[in-house]
């Protein structure tokens, strides 16, 4: 059944859609009653989504986790919403599988009434800033809220925190053979690394090569460039001519992956004295999610 809400909260944000559990989402006690807001229902009354945009759940991590809330319990609680007579998680699938591995009779949950439109935005967003996604799972969940919610890539950016060129480059990577797809998701070629081959003639043969060889995200956009009819490779010679960063193309190929990585605009400048770096951001969560990468404290 189509979701006829409106669509005017999309843009707003995970802050902005999770503002009302902020009051009321305190860390649980393992001691003690969970605070106010927050209830214990049985593991087996909730379901995850089935439209959660993370599909792959690392089996060592998911054991670590189910150890320690088998130790010291749920300290966050997880995100529901009602669903028929039970509840459909809407954020924290990993920490109720974690539970389940813990023999865990009930969790700590919010319960909140979103839209389909709203659970899908909070799912992709979570699991964007805990870093949970692959980059075909992350594409695949922008092309679902642009397609299915209206959203545009400039509204989607904002609302994520991402540049607009990092959103549409993920989702260039789904125009890529699943085959290739696949490999982004089991980790053996890199977003750089695919990006490199989008629109090259056999991509799953380069694709093969570029992990035979283990050839760096360069290399791999030599190969590629080789393989692309003559036109094509004309019209890049001609307009990577007109960057003065072209003069180097490998400073270029880093400020992509840099950029691939922060999903923000990256500019490197040097000389023979030493150079600069320089990272684009347009929000305060932006810039705190740099500081927390360059302290290595955890998003």
């Amino acid at each position: 059944m189509t979701d006829k809400r409106p669509r005017g909260g999309l843009g707003r944000g995970l802050n902005a859609l999770l503002g009302d559990i902020s009051r009321d989402d305190s860390p649980v006690d393992p001691q003690g009653s969970p605070p106010s807001g927050v209830r214990m229902i049985p593991v087996s009354a909730i379901a995850p989504h089935p439209e959660q945009p993370r599909r792959h759940f690392d089996e060592d991590a998911l054991n670590e986790l189910a150890a320690s809330i088998a130790e010291r319990g749920i300290i966050q609680p997880i995100v529901v919403r009602p669903h028929g007579h039970d509840y459909q998680i809407v954020a924290g699938e990993r920490r109720w599988r974690a539970a389940q591995r813990a023999r865990l009779h009930e969790v700590p949950v919010v319960i909140r009434d979103y839209s389909d439109a709203e659970t899908l935005q909070i799912a992709l967003v979570e699991n964007i800033q805990r870093q949970d996604l692959n980059a075909i799972e992350e594409a695949e969940a922008y092309s679902r809220l642009l397609d299915e919610f209206g959203h545009t890539q400039e509204v989607l950016a904002k609302t994520v925190h991402k540049s607009r060129s990092h959103v549409a480059n993920l989702l260039r990577l789904l125009d890529l053979p699943c085959s290739v797809q696949d490999r982004v998701i089991d980790g053996t070629l890199s977003m750089g690394h695919a990006r490199a081959i989008i629109g090259a003639p056999d991509a799953e043969a380069l694709a093969d090569q570029v992990v035979a060889k283990g050839l760096s995200v360069r290399q791999t956009e030599k190969l590629a460039q080789v393989a692309k009819p003559a036109a094509t490779r004309n019209k890049a010679a001609r307009s990577t001519g007109t960057r003065e960063e072209a003069d180097n193309a490998d400073v270029a190929a880093l400020e992509r992956q840099l950029g691939d990585l922060l999903g923000l605009k990256v500019r490197i400048a040097y000389n023979a004295g030493g150079g600069t770096l320089t990272v684009d951001y347009s929000t305060l969560d932006q810039l705190d999610m740099i500081c927390q990468r360059l302290s290595g404290e955890p998003i």
